[in-house]
């Protein structure tokens, strides 16, 4: 008899795995991805102190302008604006942690982006 498993407990069993490697300190804090059908989310977490250090969202006002945009661009304007906020705080390096999602798509765009805007990882 065969067991299936959901696709949410394989991205959390993944997510697991990948937080057993991935630690976010104090100089080098661990930036975060989630992302849901209709938004994504991002946070620099420092996981030393338990603080979340920056955070962006597709649901923030700089994002969300009101032109409709595809779920990539607006991607791209999260990873953009995590970076900035993180460079406000001189935070200039991150470990980057996709949450257990495939490295394609929106995941990618946000991470290029971050990366465009000067965060390092």
């Amino acid at each position: 008899m065969a067991i299936t498993i959901s696709k949410k407990e394989q991205r959390d069993r993944k997510r697991v795995r990948i937080r057993t490697r991935i630690r976010g300190t104090a100089s080098r804090p661990r930036l975060s991805v989630f992302k849901s059908a209709r938004h994504i989310y991002a946070q620099v977490i420092d996981d030393d102190a338990g603080r979340t250090l920056a955070a962006a969202s597709t649901r923030d006002k700089d994002v969300a302008s009101g032109e409709k945009a595809k779920k990539a661009e607006r991607a791209k304007k999260v990873g953009a604006l995590v970076a900035r906020r993180c460079l406000e705080r001189r935070i200039e390096k991150v470990v980057f942690d996709r949450g257990g999602y495939p490295y394609h798509g929106r995941i990618k765009a946000l991470a290029e982006a971050a990366r465009e805007a000067g965060l390092k990882f």
